[in-house]
């Protein structure tokens, strides 16, 4: 049976309760800073806002964006609204990581050494909303994150964030499209450089031994909880990276601390830990900050995706051979290691299925032409192909970074809900 694309958006449904946990957490300061949508069921920003969900903004995502998501969704070609919440997250734990525990900025060569994207589609619908997410290679030793199987309703959580920009920045990420097609690209399973695997072992050795050193044992949960306590936005363009942590009157924080019952509420919320799990709400290793300064002669690397104002890149070429695409949803995987391949469903509107876990794709590289067909077939199924231009340039002959033609599909994800609410913040 044919699959049914859907766009996946419908009317915001946004409760009170939706509300405080915003100004509880210091994302509903300014005035006008968010608006709630009336009764349109497709999202028409007002010039000078953006589409985004709470269920993103609660995991780290504030404007403006920091530059590591801006070139992320340039390279990869998708759009915000495209990543699950799953997705979302993993984005903030390792750029935590990164800053925290590993003493660097978020570094493009490593992220590519841990994770790939895939379309996240269900048994039977395509989505565009939620349609990508984000995976763990299974060669790669990483933290149990606890990601939930599903983070249920958050497609009908959506609002206007305003606009905020950073001057160095030339383009602005992609204009909105909701119905943009997801169009999947040499970047979502690119690897690394020769250069880019050399400049990184010292980093992956260490993220070996976070989560495996007895008695110190480090896991996603923990570093999504030192997120939340120091109140600081990973996703949010910074003054100052997280090892320089100044504490309470930290410049980048958003909100005052939480009290221990929210901070444990909020973890739940973005796990899969169940009330009789006891909540981790502080690290076993020292984060970096500024009681506890990086080593004399440390190495702080720095290396960002590749960003707009650069002109075009190789691996943003889309991949018109698409075997790749999974129909598996999240719940397949959610409760294991790999479930940080996080392939998220939305529970009203698909039965999830089982069976058995595929493997990733290989990674390819752009550099040596390999051609898809002569990659191991890693037993997912081969797409049908259609073609969709994404934008038209806005002049003749002038370089547009989202100007890109290609083929490919989508997918998805999805937590409670009570009255709604209208209007601005």
């Amino acid at each position: 049976m044919d699959k049914v694309e859907i766009s996946g958006w419908e009317r915001s449904k946004i409760s009170n309760q939706d509300q405080k946990t915003l100004k509880k957490l210091g994302l509903l300061k300014k005035q006008d800073s968010l608006i709630f949508p009336g009764d349109e069921s497709f999202p028409c920003p007002p010039i000078g806002y953006r589409v985004n969900f709470i269920d993103h903004l609660i995991r780290g995502l504030s404007t403006p964006i920091h530059e590591f998501l801006h070139g992320f969704l340039f390279v990869y070609g998708i759009q915000l609204h495209q990543l699950t919440p799953n997705s979302i997250l993993h984005i903030s734990i390792f750029i935590t990581l990164c800053e925290c525990f590993l003493g660097t900025h978020p570094y493009w060569g490593l992220w590519k050494r841990i994770f790939y994207l895939r379309r996240n589609n269900s048994r039977n619908f395509v989505y565009n909303v939620g349609g990508v997410c984000i995976c763990i290679r299974l060669d790669v030793d990483y933290f149990d994150v606890k990601f939930p199987d599903s983070v249920q309703g958050w497609r009908r959580r959506w609002l206007y964030i305003q606009e905020e920009y950073v001057n160095s920045q030339e383009y602005d990420i992609a204009p909105f499209d909701g119905a943009v097609e997801i169009l999947r690209r040499r970047s979502w399973d690119a690897e690394v450089t020769a250069e880019e695997k050399m400049a990184t072992e010292a980093l992956m050795k260490r993220i070996h031994q976070l989560p495996n050193t007895h008695g110190e044992e480090m896991s996603g949960v923990q570093i999504t909880a030192y997120f939340l306590r120091i109140r600081v936005q990973p996703l949010q363009a910074r003054k100052n990276p997280l090892w320089m942590y100044a504490g309470e009157k930290d410049v980048d924080r958003v909100s005052k601390d939480l009290s221990v019952k929210d901070l444990e509420r909020l973890i739940r919320r973005f796990s899969s830990l169940s009330k009789k799990h006891e909540v981790p709400t502080s690290c076993r290793v020292e984060p970096y900050n500024g009681s506890h300064a990086l080593p004399e002669n440390h190495l702080v690397l720095s290396s960002l995706p590749p960003l707009p104002e650069g002109g075009e890149v190789d691996e943003r070429a889309v991949v018109t051979d698409d075997s790749q695409e999974s129909s598996r949803p999240e719940s397949e995987v959610a409760g294991s290691h790999k479930s940080t391949a996080s392939f998220e469903e939305e529970t009203e509107s698909d039965p999830s299925e089982s069976g058995r876990s595929d493997s990733p794709p290989l990674a390819v590289s752009p550099r040596n032409k390999m051609k898809r067909d002569e990659v191991e077939d890693s037993g997912t199924s081969k797409p049908t192909e259609s073609a969709a231009e994404e934008t038209s340039p806005e002049e003749e002959g002038a370089f547009n970074p989202y100007d890109d033609a290609g083929s490919v599909s989508s997918g998805e994800e999805e937590e409670k809900e009570e009255p709604e609410v209208h209007g601005t913040a």
